[in-house]
């Protein structure tokens, strides 16, 4: 039995698997109508959610299965009290895998660790986000054709973003990666991943406050929102929350293949005039969201479709 709660825990090679498979099931729906017939995705989520809830749920309507769960703390037992491990031990009767957003730090490892069926992170905390970032992967692989030889650049919230920080551990696998690092001083990467995951592997990245001075040089931008529940009071979140907004007279400044994503929900900093740009692909993300969960959930269970 095999958990998901990072992006390291598949190989490169693995995950050039499972991007081909969710190419496939892009292409070829109607061969995974009913792959996953008889089988129950249990949704475990501890916080609120919209396309990562949805699309787990998507996913395993699409492949033929059934979906169960409950969508915060407080329609669950954790508002009466129970914990992650004895749930997850209730759940593993009633479900063949199981997607647990939480808001705390390691509580996915902790449900992997008692669980009697395949567990994947959905989010916690401000730590990791893996399907996320496979939905960042075969967005760039299957618009840009490749996941190397790229300069990266991440913007907005680097302190607490979860999806920066697994996007960050899965690119420098791949030859070739660069990061500009653009945010304001109190919300720049982590002081670890800077020195255990970039200097480590002697990854180049510049950091920098100002997006205009950025945008040029880039092959993909990723977007983040400044998240109101990350922050310990109103006003830091008020003073963080506009500090970028991509509009159109930046994107005058970008080149002509470079490609806007965003892990979404967006507030204000992409501005909706924008939305019409061919190179803002933050929807086309999400749908392909639902191709590459259909492949995580595929390959957790040990299903193969000739």
């Amino acid at each position: 039995m095999r958990h998901l709660m990072s992006p390291m825990d598949f190989s490169v090679e693995e995950l050039d698997e499972l991007l081909s498979l969710a190419n496939d099931i892009e292409n070829n729906p109607a061969k995974y109508a009913h792959a996953c017939a008889g089988k129950k995705l249990a949704t475990c989520f501890y916080e609120p959610s919209t396309r990562t809830r949805l699309s787990f749920e998507a996913a395993m309507l699409n492949l033929g299965g059934n979906v169960l769960g409950f969508h915060s703390a407080d329609s669950s037992s954790a508002a009466k009290g129970e914990s992650v491990s004895d749930t997850i031990r209730v759940i593993s009767s009633y479900a063949d895998i199981c997607a647990i957003r939480h808001p705390k730090e390691g509580a996915a490892l902790v449900a992997s660790q008692k669980s009697g069926i395949p567990v994947i992170n959905a989010g916690d905390g401000g730590h990791q986000h893996p399907t996320q970032t496979l939905t960042d992967l075969l967005t760039i692989y299957s618009l840009k054709g490749r996941l190397n030889n790229l300069k990266i650049g991440l913007c907005g919230d680097l302190k607490f973003g979860r999806t920066v920080h697994s996007l960050i551990h899965a690119l420098i696998r791949y030859p070739g990666i660069e990061f500009v690092l653009v945010s304001p001083e109190e919300l720049r990467v982590p002081s670890y991943i800077r020195t255990d995951v970039l200097d480590a592997h002697q990854i180049p990245y510049h950091e920098m406050e100002k997006l205009e001075d950025a945008i040029g040089d880039l092959d993909i931008l990723y977007m983040t929102r400044v998240q109101r529940e990350r922050f310990f009071n109103e006003e830091d979140y008020v003073r963080m929350k506009d500090f970028y907004i991509l509009d159109k007279a930046k994107m005058t400044l970008a080149k002509e293949d470079m490609l806007v994503l965003h892990p979404l929900p967006r507030v204000n900093e992409i501005s909706v005039e924008i939305d019409d740009d061919p190179r803002a692909v933050y929807f086309k993300q999400a749908q392909y969201g639902v191709y590459v969960r259909m492949a995580l959930i595929l390959t957790l269970l040990g299903i193969q479709v000739d």
